[in-house]
């Protein structure tokens, strides 16, 4: 029995769980950096926009491409402060690792799946940040160390349009990371609470608590 459990997990975890991690990874990592030099190769940068994808029943455009670069993090907060946010960016990619791998988080596939997304959103963008891209300003040819978003959406709320900030897929990745981090802990407290119910309904020296 001891030789089958060792067959099937590492270090205490399934090693199904470090599959699951390292290929969601590596995959949504790729799919963030393929997307990003498609669009930029194909449009050109920057603030070159696609033709309209999505047309509300309104006639205004909902979905388009543009490509547009941006300086500081999620949303657009902390413009000029890329080196910064890289620094945290890789700071963040240590504390997933010894997360799961060494404090045994990974032994919930909930958490594993949750910080594979926002391993791949954090070095998609790292590596945007650190000018991996290439990608140059036409004018003084110095290296746009800053991140490349394209996904543009015009939001319609009671006859007003607004413009929602452009993100691209490794943002799409921190979001759904961040949501099932938080689902998790909300789960977490609930488990806790039944777990409470049922340890107070246990007898004690043969008595009911």
């Amino acid at each position: 029995m001891r030789t089958e459990a060792r067959a099937t997990e590492l270090n205490g975890i399934p090693i199904l769980h470090y599959v699951v991690f390292f290929v969601m990874s590596i995959n949504l990592l790729v799919w963030d950096l393929y997307s990003k030099w498609h669009v930029f190769s194909t449009l050109g940068y920057e603030h070159r926009q696609s033709e309209s994808w999505f047309v509300g029943l309104w006639g205004k455009d909902v979905f388009r491409l543009m490509t547009s670069f941006n300086h500081g993090a999620l949303w657009g907060m902390g413009q000029g402060y890329s080196w910064l946010f890289a620094l945290l960016s890789i700071v963040a990619a240590v504390a997933v690792i010894y997360w799961l791998f060494l404090a045994r988080g990974a032994q919930s596939l909930w958490l594993t799946v949750a910080l594979s997304f926002v391993m791949a959103g954090t070095l998609g963008n790292l590596y945007d940040r650190l000018g991996l891209h290439g990608l140059r300003d036409e004018f003084t040819g110095e290296i746009y160390y800053a991140v490349r978003d394209f996904l543009y959406f015009r939001i319609n709320l009671l006859f007003t349009i607004y413009d929602w900030p452009i993100f691209n897929f490794a943002d799409m990745f921190l979001v759904t990371g961040a949501i099932m981090l938080v689902t998790q802990v909300f789960q977490a407290d609930a488990a806790a609470k039944q777990a409470a119910v049922l340890i107070a309904a246990q007898p004690v020296n043969g008595h009911t608590a």
